[in-house]
């Protein structure tokens, strides 16, 4: 019969546990401060994209951000949606034929149809008549649950002027999700994507 000393079989088993622990340790090394904050940005990203609704409107021109929603919407496989707001008058009816704001409304969803295909991205566009903007958009984003709303600067007429406008200000400060407001630097070419931008141009200068 073998007989085993108490105390042999403790320390045999403190250094199973020991070597156990060592390896453990070894394959599992503590996160940095570095990689834990990549990872919680990464974290947040997903949910701040994980549903995006990129805006237009007769003052909101939005054109130069789709490049930018584009690339978030594949790098996260996230939903995108652009919309364009046709404001109705309170002396029209609420299903009002505008003409021309219609046009522009499918030149622009045009534009950034072309904008999502070069990007290889899946695009839905609505276009949505209403008598306010700032309350179609915050519907529509309660609708479709989104995460992040891509709103570009205030334009009137053809030409871009202060970058915020009321209503942008308006939705920014009313929607419940995260809200992107984009403005086209003099020369910057960051955000420009060249097809949609021709497209949406040609469509502008139509008669």
């Amino acid at each position: 019969m073998i007989a085993i000393d108490p105390v042999g079989a403790v320390i045999a088993v403190a250094l199973v546990v020991a070597v156990v622990a060592t390896l453990w340790w070894m394959l599992h090394p503590p996160i940095s401060k570095v990689q834990e904050i990549a990872r919680d940005a990464e974290t947040e990203l997903e949910r701040m994209v994980g549903s995006i609704i990129v805006v237009f409107a007769e003052n909101i021109a939005s054109q130069h951000m789709m490049a930018l929603a584009a690339k978030l919407a594949k790098g996260e496989r996230s939903e995108l949606l652009a919309i364009y707001v046709v404001s109705v008058p309170y002396s029209l009816p609420p299903d009002a034929e505008m003409t021309d704001e219609e046009r522009r409304a499918l030149d622009a969803l045009g534009a950034a149809q072309a904008i999502a295909a070069k990007a290889d991205i899946n695009l839905r566009t609505e276009t949505v008549k209403a008598r306010s903007t700032k309350q179609a958009v915050l519907d529509i984003a309660k609708r479709e649950r989104a995460n992040l709303i891509v709103l570009g600067s205030f334009r009137e007429g053809k030409y871009t002027a202060a970058p915020l406008s009321r209503t942008i200000e308006e939705i920014a400060a009313e929607a419940k999700c995260d809200v992107l407001i984009g403005v086209e630097g003099k020369h910057g070419n960051l955000l420009v994507d060249q097809v949609g931008f021709e497209q949406f141009e040609q469509g502008e200068k139509a008669p």
